[in-house]
């Protein structure tokens, strides 16, 4: 059903959610969906609406207009999206194939509620994969004495496609400052690792050696500080000394998987909420 997405964060006060509410209905809006979250720390408010955008008596731009002097008296970072207008997600990959050929796979199901206009690799193995999709490759090598040309080569595709999301389907190279910037909440990483834990390289290598019962695997955004951003998804799997490494990276890799997907599809539906490193993510 046609619907729009009001999302809000602000500090916590007495009335936002009647003050939400009763605008939505002035404006003839049928609530479709609903949720709220007070963080008593930080004393910060969230809240995520689904209204009917049949039932609504205004254009989306004069529902914008005036719902800005509410946003305003109450401090409010907000946005509010078309369920119609749909995302344009670029994804981007190296060597690996599993989680790339997961979300091309979701993709051509209609699981994801997005548009991929191009995939991105610094390898060319992946290409007949993602093309088989009717999706265009673009092979852009990084060399590792000029990165910079190759970050600012990827970044005019995504904008000449207009991206407002990029996922790293297991994209082994470290984004440069100014694109985590430019991206920020909405750079989205699959770590094969239950982050905090062995951040880096080789992840289930160290596991192995350290012996772990559980494996896992982090989805977050991305920020300047390597695997530290706001944690959108995480899931484990149990293991035990039976395991050699090999086992341990095919279990990873399913872990991987349904982690990275998950945390898409909660982003394309606008259920997280970004405060400082931490995320809100609605049901």
């Amino acid at each position: 059903m046609h619907s729009y997405r009001l999302v809000i964060s602000c500090p916590d006060k007495v009335g936002i959610v009647a003050r939400v509410t009763r605008f939505i209905a002035e404006q003839g809006g049928s609530l479709m969906e609903a949720n709220n979250h007070t963080d008593v720390e930080n004393g910060w408010f969230f809240i995520r609406c689904v209204i009917n955008a049949n039932t609504v008596g205004c254009s989306l731009p004069e529902f914008r207009q005036r719902f800005a002097i509410i946003a305003d008296e109450y401090q409010m970072k907000w946005y509010i999206r078309d369920s119609e207008v749909k995302q344009k997600v670029v994804l981007l990959a190296s060597h690996a194939s599993h989680c790339l050929a997961d979300l091309l796979y979701r993709y051509h199901s209609g699981e994801l509620d997005c548009e991929i206009p191009c995939v991105i690799s610094n390898h060319d193995n992946l290409r007949s994969m993602v093309e088989w999709h009717g999706i265009p490759f673009h092979y852009v090598p990084v060399d590792k004495n000029d990165k910079e040309s190759a970050f600012t080569k990827m970044e005019e595709i995504v904008e000449r496609h207009n991206a407002e999301t990029i996922v790293l389907a297991r994209y082994m190279q470290i984004i440069p400052p100014s694109l985590c910037e430019k991206f920020a909440g909405r750079l989205i990483n699959i770590h094969h690792s239950f982050l905090p834990s062995f951040i880096g390289a080789n992840p289930y290598q160290k596991a192995f050696e350290r012996g772990v019962k559980l494996i896992g695997a982090t989805s977050h955004y991305v920020t300047q500080e390597l695997d530290e951003g706001p944690i959108i998804e995480q899931d484990v799997v149990r293991v035990n000394h039976n395991h050699n490494k090999d086992e341990l990276v095919r279990l990873g890799k399913d872990v991987e998987r349904s982690v990275l997907a998950r945390a898409l599809r909660n982003h394309l539906a606008d259920r997280v909420i970004v405060l400082g490193n931490k995320t809100v993510v609605f049901e």
